[in-house]
């Protein structure tokens, strides 16, 4: 069993980034994607959205794609209107290797 301790170590010898980070930019890069797609389409016109009329179990509510996302750019600093220019979102979210 490998111990926390050792775990950043063996990434940096590797040169592998985190990965939360690479998980949170691959969920950025896809947000960029979404964001750049025409109005009419499935994803934001609310035909693909969820059904507002079901009821939701007790307790704290599941955290959405979208809230998640949400986080992920005010933890990074990142606008939202910055997604429509591909290059610069690409620049943006870019996880580098160590």
């Amino acid at each position: 069993m490998v111990s926390k301790s050792t775990t950043p170590d063996i990434r940096d010898r590797l040169g592998v980034a985190p990965i939360k980070e690479k998980l949170v930019q691959h969920w950025l890069r896809w947000f960029g994607h979404i964001q750049r797609r025409p109005p009419e389409a499935p994803v934001l016109s609310g035909i693909l959205s969820q059904d507002s009329t079901v009821k939701r179990g007790r307790g704290r509510p599941k955290l959405t794609w979208v809230e998640a996302i949400k986080g992920d750019l005010k933890g990074w600093n990142i606008r939202k209107d910055l997604a429509l220019d591909r290059s610069a979102w690409k620049t943006v979210i870019h996880v580098p290797e160590p």
